[in-house]
């Protein structure tokens, strides 16, 4: 094990860790910057729990070497909302109560923004094939998709009641 120091770029800051370049990015959310919305679920990027977006993509950060990162832009839970303002996502799960024990939720929650991103017009299909790697044990999967649909409708919504404000940024 070779410990370097190593810079990464998490939910709008710059961090510099002590690590060895094989650990985990999961490992080092977690451990050196107290970052617990991705959880440790499988460990082999199979259940979704540690989810996280890197240049807007969801990933599995358990299987991700914090050598892989670079300088990329890594968003957590916790850096999606806007200071107490949760992100119309998060807030859909909490309108639509789609959590039971919770723990698979970071991961759902990832995986809908991402998908929000992508494809903000999503169907039933784009939304059970962006899901379809995230497992919830506790079966709260109706739920879930109720706020997976409601996510994108607050995202839609919020992107309109933007786009006037956009505009007259624009025309100044």
């Amino acid at each position: 094990m070779v410990v370097v120091s190593v810079e990464i770029h998490v939910n709008g800051e710059q961090h510099r860790i002590e690590a060895d370049l094989k650990t985990p990015l999961l490992y080092v959310l977690r451990n050196d910057l107290a970052l617990n919305g991705p959880k440790y679920g499988c460990g082999l990027g199979e259940c979704g729990a540690c989810a996280i977006l890197v240049d807007g993509r969801a990933v599995r950060s358990c299987t991700i070497p914090i050598a892989a990162v670079g300088k990329r832009h890594i968003v957590t839970l916790e850096g999606l909302a806007r200071g107490d303002e949760l992100h119309p996502v998060q807030r859909a799960f909490v309108e639509e109560a789609a959590a039971q024990c919770g723990y698979c939720l970071n991961g759902m929650i990832i995986a809908t923004v991402a998908l929000a991103a992508r494809k903000p017009d999503a169907n039933e299909s784009d939304i059970r094939q962006a899901l379809r790697h995230h497992l919830c044990r506790c079966g709260t999967h109706v739920e879930i998709l109720a706020a997976v649909r409601r996510s994108l409708q607050n995202v839609r919504a919020e992107h309109l009641a933007r786009a006037p404000d956009e505009e007259a940024g624009e025309q100044e």
